[in-house]
């Protein structure tokens, strides 16, 4: 794959995707005075420049001859999950603009365009490339990030103070250490190993607070149970080349994908000074209620109760939820599929009251699939 390189201060390359010669050169004339401008005017054209040469930043139209703009954005991020993607389009739609964010594209605009909208947006894209360039090398480079509370603290200030330095909006990361600020690194960590994690993540967060009201919990494990949830899965972010599509689902609306996640992920949050219970849910959320589950086997209430509750979460969205190579369930489908298991994989009392949260709500998680409020 070509990649390009993204440090400050250098010139981004530019692809315009654009059956319109006239959209395609006013692009063009606006963009060469900040980037290197590459042209195609159909999807063939577009993936033969992305095979040869460095792209950092695409700008694409919905509408092409040969394909759909969305079904190219979906291959783009498939095989350049570095490059990013701006939908700049006439035949936009809001349903268009959402499918558009959740497969990856990191910008939206209609035609006609505000000439300074897209050249903020084009420059917001090349920061948040850079930052995310930066955590790919960390989490490739820094295997201390899951190492010793002490080695995983070192690394952790590494990243936090280069992060920083990459965006004055984050400049509090490096010195603060509470939730708030903490959130846009461990998000862009997410979005840095796979999009369709981080959307995964984002999902299970909110599926997993709908059961926060029916079991009375405080404030503060609301807190956590949120974070928790939206953090389950951070140890998969240790595995080099981590494929959210490739993350096998077993039959019982698992994913399969590394047993050493949740040991991994618990020692690589534990210096951030987050709540205990996030640590509990990151380590716990594949154990079962018969002592069936990993990393450890534990059995009925000695699994962490926030813990339970995403164990149930992350299923019910394994098995709904759309995703490259994967088939969402009918909820009806899933929800009786998830019935089957309420004396062996799940607390029965847990899975009764989320599968009655199922039944009153209508279960439209946040649609541009962004991480939880802390």
């Amino acid at each position: 794959m070509v990649t390009a390189s993204c440090q400050t201060g250098t010139q981004p390359t530019v692809l315009v995707i654009d059956d319109e010669a006239g959209p395609r050169d006013a692009l063009n004339v606006i963009l060469r005075t900040f980037c290197k401008v590459r042209s195609a005017e159909n999807a063939k054209i577009a993936l033969e420049v992305l095979a040869q040469e460095p792209i950092d930043v695409i700008t694409l139209d919905q509408k092409l001859p040969d394909r759909h703009g969305l079904d190219l954005l979906k291959d783009i991020k498939r095989d350049h999950p570095g490059v990013e993607v701006i939908i700049v389009t006439g035949y936009g739609s809001l349903k268009s603009a959402m499918e558009g964010i959740r497969n990856g594209a990191a910008g939206y605009l209609l035609k006609p365009f505000n000439v300074n909208e897209l050249t903020t947006l084009i420059r917001q894209t090349m920061d948040k490339k850079r930052r995310l360039e930066f955590l790919r090398h960390c989490l490739l480079t820094l295997t201390d990030l899951w190492g010793s509370e002490e080695e995983s603290a070192r690394a952790w200030d590494k990243v936090k103070t280069g992060y920083a330095a990459l965006s004055d909006a984050q400049a509090n990361v490096a010195s603060r250490q509470d939730d708030l600020s903490l959130l846009p690194l461990l998000s862009d960590i997410l979005e840095a190993t796979d999009r369709q994690l981080l959307n995964h993540s984002s999902r299970v967060s909110f599926h997993a607070t709908l059961m926060a009201s029916r079991l009375n919990l405080t404030v503060s494990e609301q807190k956590s149970l949120a974070l928790g949830a939206f953090l389950h899965d951070i140890g998969k972010t240790s595995l080099p080349s981590y494929r959210f599509s490739e993350d096998q689902i077993l039959p019982s609306g698992e994913a399969s994908f590394c047993r050493e996640h949740p040991d991994r992920g618990a020692r690589m949050i534990a210096p951030l000074g987050l709540p205990i219970e996030v640590r509990q849910i990151i380590a716990s959320h594949h154990e079962q209620w018969d002592g069936q589950g990993y990393p450890r086997g534990l059995r009925g209430t000695e699994i962490p109760l926030l813990a339970r509750i995403v164990g149930i979460a992350q299923t019910f969205d394994h098995l709904t939820a759309d995703a490259p190579g994967r088939v969402a369930l009918p909820l009806d489908v899933a929800t009786r599929q998830l019935s089957l298991q309420s004396h062996g994989r799940f607390d029965p009392q847990l899975l009764e009251f989320f599968l009655q949260v199922v039944k009153d709500s209508s279960l439209s998680p946040p649609a541009m699939d962004i991480a939880p409020a802390a």
